[in-house]
Formats: C-alpha cells, structure tokens, sequence
C-alpha cells in the first residue's frame, strides 16, 4: 500500500527558519532605514538649511516627522510597549514591530528606551512556548 500523502513543504527545522529569516531580513531593511534617515536626511547640512529655508518636498516633510517623532521618544515608547506586550504575549508580529522600532530608535536618538526593549525583546525569546512542558521528559 503506497502512501499518497506529501510531504510539507515546510515542516521541522525549515518551518521555524522562515519566521527568522524574515525577521533578520526585515530588521536588515529597517536598519539601513534608519542609517540613511539619520545620515543622508537629518544630518545631511544643506538639505537641512534648504527644508528650513521652505523647500517644499517629500524628503523634507519625512524629515520634519522624523525629527518630531524622535523629539517625543516615540520609536523608544513604541519599541517598549511592543517589547512588554511581546514579554506578556508572545507573537511574531509584535515582536516585528517591537524590533523595528527599537532598531530605528537606537538610530534615531532615542537610545535608553529603545536598549531597555530590545533587552526585553530578547528576554523574551528565552521563554517556553506555550504548550511545552518545563519538568524534563524521561
């Protein structure tokens, strides 16, 4: 009797690898975000005094909400509520937007929040996936 059924495609080792490589993808692209944000766009001087002088542009309408946003600590604030929801309640996507914010804050200026949550972030990896057993099976 042959058996007709397939294997997944994603099954084991490979299923747990997609979320992570996603995740370190997705940290990757928000991290260079950040870099070229703070290097090319915030700190870059004569596009700084042209968007201050009344240049009307996209770059410079990110760059007015940017430095609002990290004027209010709002990537640290973000990133840290993300990390305590993700510390409660572990889920990917939480832990996405936690990393990403924590990431572009650590860019951005907003460095003490933005540490304490991906220390909470990753914190929060080492706990047991629900369902799993702590006392050691023999």
């Amino acid at each position: 009797m042959s058996d007709s059924r397939k294997p997944s495609r994603f099954s084991g080792a490979t299923a747990i690898r997609w979320p992570v490589l996603s995740l370190a993808v997705f940290g990757l692209v928000v991290l260079g975000a950040a870099l070229y944000l703070r290097y090319e766009v915030i700190e870059n001087t004569p596009l700084g005094l042209a968007c201050e002088a009344g240049r009307q542009s996209l770059v410079c309408t990110v760059r007015d909400a940017v430095i609002v946003l990290f004027n209010q600590s709002a990537f640290g604030w973000i990133a840290l509520i993300m990390a305590v929801i993700q510390f409660w309640r572990p889920n990917i996507v939480v832990f996405g937007v936690g990393l990403a914010a924590s990431l572009a804050g650590l860019v951005l200026y907003n460095t003490n929040a933005s540490a304490l949550a991906l220390a909470l972030l990753v914190l929060s990896l080492a706990r047991l996936s629900p369902g799993a057993s702590s006392a050691p099976s023999r």
